[in-house]
């Protein structure tokens, strides 16, 4: 865990904050990459993808405020503008920057799957590279292991924190490190890089098929999202038996197959040209 990767004067280089850069800027030049494999605008993508990112991190940022709330900020409301210290969740990030795309779209005058299907096949490239910014910090912890997997976080990490606030507490306020937890943020890091593959895989080959890369998407990480939540030791908010994460997961693998059923006659049929906008 390396929280702080140098300073320099007053000003703090953050692990999390430049593994967020570092995923957004290799995400995006593949999603140019693959605009002009197409067909597709990559100047017009640029302005979507600015718009995005700016939705996404103050959607991201406030879904993981409410969801924290009682831990992390009702005694130091202040702690909210700093995002560079980690603290982001994804689905809250996801719904904030799909409703700018509806906007944009909407107002650009854009076939949807155009643009969602080069960004949702790009999407867990930069996914990949925020959850080793999780792990660097140290949130997202998993649940506790004596397991060959379990990593220990040095003090006043979350897991140490939040270790040492149980009732009754796991561990004493000088240890030196929390207790061995599974690494879930490396975990998903690893799984986001598979569905990154597969996802280039099929846009490469059936791009013209609108609609089939966003659904695949949907599918793939609301199912190992889903997965993942049972291995999350963190704080989490409930819906029931479920945490708030696999709700909306069972809600976007819905939508993944309404596209499917929606779209079944021109993903099933032959491709067709998607014209240069």
């Amino acid at each position: 865990m390396h929280s702080e990767l140098l300073q320099i004067g007053g000003i703090t280089l953050h692990s999390y904050g430049l593994c967020m850069a570092l995923g957004f800027l290799l995400a995006w030049q593949v999603a140019v990459w693959l605009c002009k494999r197409s067909g597709r605008n990559a100047d017009q993508l640029t302005s979507l993808i600015t718009g995005m990112m700016i939705a996404s991190i103050g959607g991201a940022r406030a879904a993981y405020v409410i969801e924290h709330w009682k831990v992390e900020f009702a005694d130091n409301p202040a702690a909210i503008l700093r995002i560079d210290q980690g603290g982001l969740m994804f689905y809250g990030g996801f719904i904030a920057a799909a409703l700018f795309v509806l906007i944009f779209i909407k107002l650009r005058k854009i076939k949807f799957f155009e643009v969602s299907d080069v960004l949702l096949s790009v999407l867990p490239l930069g996914h990949a590279f925020g959850r080793i910014g999780c792990f660097m910090h140290g949130c997202c912890y998993g649940r506790i292991t004596n397991g060959a997997l379990g990593v220990r976080f040095p003090a006043h990490s979350p897991a140490w924190i939040e270790q040492c606030n149980a009732n009754p507490p796991l561990i004493e306020p000088t240890a030196a490190q929390s207790l061995p937890v599974i690494p879930t943020q490396l975990i998903e890091s690893g799984a986001n890089l598979l569905i990154f593959a597969a996802m280039i895989y099929i846009f490469m080959n059936h791009h013209r098929k609108l609609g089939l890369p966003s659904a695949i998407y949907l599918i793939a990480y609301a199912f190992m999202r889903f997965m993942v939540e049972f291995l999350r030791g963190d704080p989490r908010a409930s819906v029931g038996a479920l945490s708030i994460s696999q709700t909306i997961s069972i809600g976007l693998a819905a939508i993944g197959v309404a596209i499917l059923l929606y779209r079944r006659n021109e993903i099933s049929g032959p491709e067709t040209r998607t014209p240069a906008t």
